[in-house]
Formats: C-alpha cells, sequence, structure tokens
C-alpha cells in the first residue's frame, strides 16, 4: 500500500519519462486490442454436408464467389447462339453466272447462223447446218466443268433451239426468280426449300412456252445455293461481350448463407468454406488489420497528449488522466458489447458516449475529448457488430460521434456541476434525434415498443454520461490534485469553512479580498488568463492574516495600531509572515497547490518600505533584504495579477477622495516599481498585457470610486 501512495505521490516524475509514458499508452494499446479480439476473430462453425443447421448463419465479410462466378460466365456464353451472316455478293455472282450461260447461248446460235466461208473461190451458199450436238459442245466449250456438270444436256439443247426473243423473256424471268430467293437468307438446310421456291415462281410465270420453262427451272434450281454462312469472329464477340456483362458473384457481409433448420447442401458448405467459417486456424489478417488500426490510434493519442504536455508545463498527470478516462470508457463498451452477444437487441445504444468527451473537455482541454470520441466511435463500430465477425456497425459509431461532439458543445467552460446534468440533458436530445434518423433512413418497420427502446436507450446514454461524469469529477479532482472550473466554484462559496474563517475573524480582510478579487478577475479576463482562478485565489490570498488580525489596518476598527508600540523588526516579521502562514495553512487544509502558490507569491520578494524606513531612522545600517518578503517571485500570470491588484487595492483605499487622475497615476507607478523592482520577470507577462491591465484596473477602480451626490442635512 505505501508502495502504491509512493507512485501516486511522485506520479509527474515517473510521467516525465519517456519509456514508462510508452509502457502506459502500449497498455492502452492492449486494452483497445484485447477488448476487440473476439469481435474480430472468424468464427469457426462444427458443421458437416447435409446435416441440418442449428442456427442461422451469416457470412462475416464480403467475399467474391469465384466458382459461382466462372459458372454464371460459362451459362452466359453458351446461350450466345452461333452468329450467321449473309453473303450478298453471291446472288449477284449467281445473277452474272446465269447471264452468261444465256449469253453463251446467244452467242453459240449467232454463230450457227453466219454463211460457211469455204474459201475464195466460193460461192455464198445457204446458212451451213450445224447440228443441235454440235452446237451443244460449242456451248460446252464456253461454259465451266461444274456448269457443264449440274445442268443438264437437255436444258441446254433447248435453249440452243429457242429463238433470241424467247432467250430475252426466259432470262429476264429466271433472273428475276433468282434474285427473288436470293434477297432472303439461305442457310445450308434450308438450300432446297429455296430451290423449291425459285421452281415455284418459274413454274408459275407466264408468257414463256411449256418447253423453255421447264430448261429455266433447271438454271433457276442450280443458281439458287447458300448465301448464309457462320461468322466465328462475330460469335467469339458475342460470347465475350456475354462473359464481360457478368458481374462478380458476391456473398456480401452480413448475408445469410444458410437459415437455422435448413440442410446444409454441399454448395452451402463450400460458401461456408469461402467466407472462412469453416477453417480459421491459419487466419491473421483479421488480428493484422485490429493491430494496425490499435497501433495508429495509440500513436496519435501518444504525439498529442505528449505535445500538448510539452506546451502546457504546468499540466499535470494528463497522460494518466486521459488512460484512465480511455480505459473506463472501453471497459462500459466491452461490458454492452458483451449483452448484445446475448441477443439483447442494440444494447450498445445504451453507452454513456458523451462521458469521456465531457470529463476530458473539464480535467484537459476540448480538442483531445473530440479526438477521444473519435477513437470511442471508431471502437463501437468493431465491438458493436452484432455478432459479425470483423463487420462494422455504421451506426452505432455515428451514433457515438454525435453523443461525444455534442457532450464536447453543449458543456460550458465555466459552469457548476448542474450544468453538465444540462448538457446531458441536451446530449439525450441528440441522441434521439440521431437514433430516429438512422431508423427512418432504413425505412425498418419496427413496432411501438421497439420504437420505445431505442428512445428510451437514447435519453439514458445522455443522463448517465452526465451523472458518471459528476460523480467520477471529484476522483480525478481529488488523486491528481486538480483545480477544475468545477472546484474553482465550489472553492468560490461563501459557505468554504476557510473563507467563513476569514469573515469572522478578519472581516476587514475579507472586505479587501472581495474588491482584490473584482480587479484581478477583471485584469485576467482582459489578458485571456483565467480569470476564475484569480478570483478564488484572491479570496484566499490574505488568510495568513488570520493568526493574527488585529496587526493589519484592514481589521482595525476602533482601536489602536499595535505596531505604533512594536520595534520595525517584529512588525516586519509579522506582516512578512502571513504569506507564509497563509501558504501553511492551505496546505495543511489540502488546498489545490495553485491556491497556495498564490498565497506565497503574491507579494513576491518585495520590500516592506513602511517598516524599512522606520527601521532605517533608527539604523541606518539596517540591510534592506531584511525586509523584503521571502518570494518566491511570482511565477504565473494570476499569481502577478493579483499581487498588482493587492497593491492597487491598498494604495487607493489609502486615499480620501481619489479622481480619476490620481487612480490611474498611482496603477502606472505600482506597475513600474514592480517592473523595475523585477518583481515579474519569473512570468510569462509582456508589456503589451500589462498595458491592458493598466487600462482595465483603471476603468475598474473608477467605476468604483466615482463620486456621488452629496445628500443636504434634513432640516425639522
Amino acid at each position: 500500500m505505501g508502495f502504491l501512495q509512493n507512485i501516486i505521490q511522485n506520479k509527474n516524475r515517473y510521467l516525465n519519462k519517456t519509456a514508462v509514458r510508452i509502457l502506459l499508452f502500449l497498455f492502452i494499446g492492449a486494452i483497445l486490442f484485447f477488448s476487440m479480439y473476439s469481435n474480430v476473430k472468424p468464427e469457426k462453425l462444427n458443421v458437416d454436408v447435409f446435416t441440418v443447421a442449428n442456427e442461422t448463419i451469416r457470412s462475416p465479410l464480403t467475399v467474391e464467389d469465384t466458382e459461382s462466378t466462372e459458372k454464371k460466365k460459362e451459362e452466359n456464353k453458351n446461350q450466345v447462339q452461333d452468329v450467321y451472316v449473309v453473303n450478298k455478293e453471291i446472288a449477284q455472282n449467281r445473277v452474272d453466272l446465269i447471264t452468261s450461260i444465256f449469253d453463251s447461248v446467244t452467242e453459240v446460235n449467232n454463230e450457227a447462223e453466219k454463211p460457211a466461208d469455204d474459201g475464195a473461190d466460193s460461192k455464198p451458199s445457204a446458212a451451213t447446218e450445224i447440228t443441235p450436238d454440235k452446237k451443244l459442245s460449242l456451248l460446252k466449250e464456253r461454259l465451266t466443268a461444274n456448269v457443264t456438270n449440274e445442268i443438264m444436256d437437255s436444258t441446254l439443247k433447248e435453249l440452243l433451239a429457242s429463238s433470241e426473243a424467247e432467250l430475252e423473256i426466259a432470262e429476264d424471268i429466271t433472273v428475276t426468280a433468282i434474285n427473288s430467293v436470293m434477297s432472303s437468307k439461305i442457310p445450308a438446310d434450308e438450300v432446297e426449300n429455296a430451290k423449291k421456291r425459285v421452281e415455284d415462281e418459274l413454274r408459275n410465270s407466264s408468257g414463256i412456252n411449256s418447253d423453255i420453262k421447264s430448261s429455266i427451272i433447271d438454271l433457276g434450281r442450280f443458281a439458287i445455293i447458300q448465301n448464309e454462312f457462320y461468322d466465328p469472329t462475330g460469335t467469339e464477340e458475342l460470347r465475350q461481350q456475354a462473359v464481360d456483362s457478368v458481374e462478380p458473384v458476391k456473398i456480401l457481409q452480413g448475408q445469410i448463407i444458410v437459415e437455422e433448420g435448413q440442410l446444409i447442401s454441399r454448395e452451402v458448405y463450400r460458401q461456408l468454406g469461402l467466407v472462412g467459417l469453416l477453417d480459421t486456424d491459419h487466419t491473421s489478417k483479421p488480428f493484422i488489420g485490429l493491430g494496425l488500426i490499435v497501433l495508429s490510434i495509440v500513436c496519435l493519442f501518444y504525439f498529442y497528449i505528449t505535445a500538448f504536455e510539452r506546451g502546457n508545463k504546468r499540466e499535470k498527470g494528463t497522460a494518466m488522466m486521459f488512460s484512465i478516462i480511455f480505459i473506463i470508457s472501453i471497459l462500459i463498451m466491452k461490458a454492452l458489447s458483451l449483452f448484445q452477444q446475448e441477443d439483447i437487441i442494440e444494447v450498445g445504444y445504451f453507452f454513456p458516449a458523451a462521458m469521456a468527451a465531457m470529463l476530458i473537455k473539464i480535467l484537459i482541454e476540448e480538442k483531445l475529448a473530440i479526438f477521444v470520441t473519435i477513437a470511442l466511435s471508431v471502437s463501437g463500430m468493431i465491438m458493436f457488430n452484432e455478432g459479425t465477425a470483423g463487420a462494422f456497425h455504421v451506426g452505432m459509431g455515428i451514433y457515438i460521434l454525435a453523443g461525444g461532439i455534442a457532450g464536447v458543445l453543449f458543456l460550458k467552460k465555466h459552469n457548476q456541476r448542474s450544468s453538465i446534468l444540462q448538457a446531458g440533458l441536451l446530449v439525450s436530445l441528440i441522441n434521439i434525434i440521431t437514433i430516429l434518423g438512422m431508423l427512418y433512413m432504413q425505412n425498418g418497420q419496427l413496432e411501438a415498443t421497439e420504437y420505445g427502446f431505442y428512445l428510451l436507450s437514447a435519453i439514458l446514454s445522455g443522463i448517465v454520461s452526465a451523472v458518471l461524469t459528476i460523480g467520477i469529477l471529484p476522483f480525478f479532482e481529488t488523486g491528481f490534485n486538480i483545480l477544475s472550473t468545477m472546484k474553482l466554484i465550489e472553492l468560490s462559496n461563501p459557505n468554504h469553512p476557510l473563507l467563513r474563517k476569514i469573515l469572522t475573524e478578519a472581516p476587514g480582510t475579507y472586505h479587501h479580498s472581495v474588491m482584490v478579487a473584482n480587479l484581478a478577475e477583471a485584469a485576467c479576463e482582459a489578458i485571456g488568463a483565467n480569470g476564475l482562478l484569480a478570483r478564488v485565489g484572491c479570496y484566499y490570498h490574505d488568510i495568513g492574516k488570520t493568526k493574527r488580525p488585529q496587526f493589519f489596518i484592514e481589521n482595525q476598527l476602533n482601536m489602536g495600531n499595535p505596531h505604533d508600540r512594536l520595534p520595525p523588526q517584529a512588525s516586519k516579521n509579522i506582516i512578512i509572515a502571513h504569506a507564509t502562514d497563509g501558504a501553511q495553512l492551505l496546505k495543511s487544509s489540502k488546498m489545490p497547490k495553485e491556491l497556495i502558490d498564490i498565497a506565497e507569491q503574491h507579494h513576491g520578494t518585495t520590500l516592506l518600505k513602511f517598516f524599512y524606513y522606520k527601521a532605517k531612522e533608527k539604523n541606518p545600517d539596517v540591510a534592506e533584504n531584511d525586509f523584503r518578503y521571502p518570494g518566491p517571485k511570482a511565477q504565473s500570470r494570476e499569481a502577478a495579477i493579483i499581487g498588482i491588484a493587492d497593491s492597487v487595492e491598498a494604495a487607493v483605499r489609502s486615499l480620501s477622495s481619489p479622481t480619476p487622475d490620481q487612480i490611474e497615476g498611482l496603477i502606472k507607478n505600482i506597475i513600474a516599481d514592480r517592473l523595475q523592482d523585477g518583481q515579474l520577470d519569473d512570468c510569462d507577462l509582456t508589456l503589451k498585457e500589462l498595458d491592458q491591465v493598466r487600462n482595465t484596473l483603471c476603468e475598474t477602480l473608477k467605476g468604483i470610486f466615482h463620486s456621488r451626490i452629496e445628500y443636504p442635512d434634513m432640516k425639522k
């Protein structure tokens, strides 16, 4: 127990050591990691194929089902029909072929009608008779083997036997019929049907005799061939488009894979393995991810708080206070998350999100409070993930973030403890708005009891945050000797035992302290110092005078001055002792160190001029240092301003009827004297701030000592 007390008493010295600070934040990181460990640990199910599921199983993460994706691609690919294209040139080629056949027939007939040329001496005679077989032979010489093999000789002979007019009519009818049939697609299995169509069309034609009609039918059937062919390139392009159009099949986080009581088929079993629910012995990625998140949070906290303490030298135990508050919040959050795992609906909304934010704002600062709220929001999204390992409950994160920031904003800088409860009620209002907003966005159909549960949790979250803040705050103020705004307000209560002691034992000193408090608070507020600290410090700065109140002039009412009967040395010792006596009295009453410092430093090492000059009249060799206060000099702006205000109030009160010019000149002289005497060397007051202090003191004193109307005596 004594060892623990020793650590607490020397916590500031220990916390200044970097190694200990690092260990502290590593401890915070360990608490964070292990509190969220179970929330990211993948579940391992003990199930077999063709068994019945004991519970509804959801996917813990979003993953692509590559096998289903490939299967769907193959199905889409197989559904694509082969692409066939019509070759329009074939129709023209076949027409040209038929036309060339008719032309060849005409040429042969024309040659057969020419007279024979037997020599120069022969005489013209009738046309040489050419037999049909000869004509056929001449015609075949002009045609290709393919044509002669496909077209019957009888057809060619019939054409050769026809007149030129008949041939022209036959050619027109045949070409027209071929064009008509070949204009439509003719796949390989439809060629015979196309031949029949052209045959029917030619058979029904008029204006031509039946003998030549049979010939052109043979030609028409010969001309009709396949004009639609398989296009491998086009087919492959369509298949690729069908494959590319397939969206990856995904198993979404939270998606039901199998419902309770449903048979676990091979497909379901495969999906369970795909999302990692069958074998998690070698799954380390979730823990690495959690570790990285925790590391980032802890590192940011470490560097921020280190920089904050370096820039605020008088801040004490910031790292330890922050750690305790943050760990308490995390443990409360973890406890609630355990209840949520017991299927209690959304119990996380009871989490007092604003507690840590309000405590840190009161004890440390506002920016860190917002930072902590963000960290708790991230932690809440992981801890309250509704039993789905590795998932994020975004709604819970928004809820915690809104509640925490509301607590920071609604908690006033200078407040009483009742204001914390007021801030908690406002946080409850923000919680209600946030929850209703999220519920309506989800467009869910909830019963009245469910709405009532959410509203109750929102209200209790804000109220519990305020109650816990009020309850925990005194422990931090006492354990870390923190002089918070709350503590200052309590110490300013006139019913405080020490203030009642001053009021009853040294009423003049009490009135003097109240006047100095008004001056010091106004001056501190003017330069941005802590005005409330200055006011409360003034109330207690002269408490040492209660030990010998009659030796101080403000308490000498209707009595002689005892210093008139004492030597200067004795008077000096009594007057100077009030600073050290006051500090000792405050220490014995366990008052905050800031107030003890003010009581000890408000006179600094100033010279007690009245008794020094009185002693010098009797002994010219008296040392000046013997008549100076022991100090130390003012170490803070508040202590320095209180010292100035104390001297100014006493000096102005000594004037019978002070004028504004007298007041202003007196204040200038006192400040200049303090500067020249080096009493302001150890505090960080600037000359500009001193000028603001002077102006504020002048305005305040002019308001106090303004001229009044002198009322005449009433005559009877």
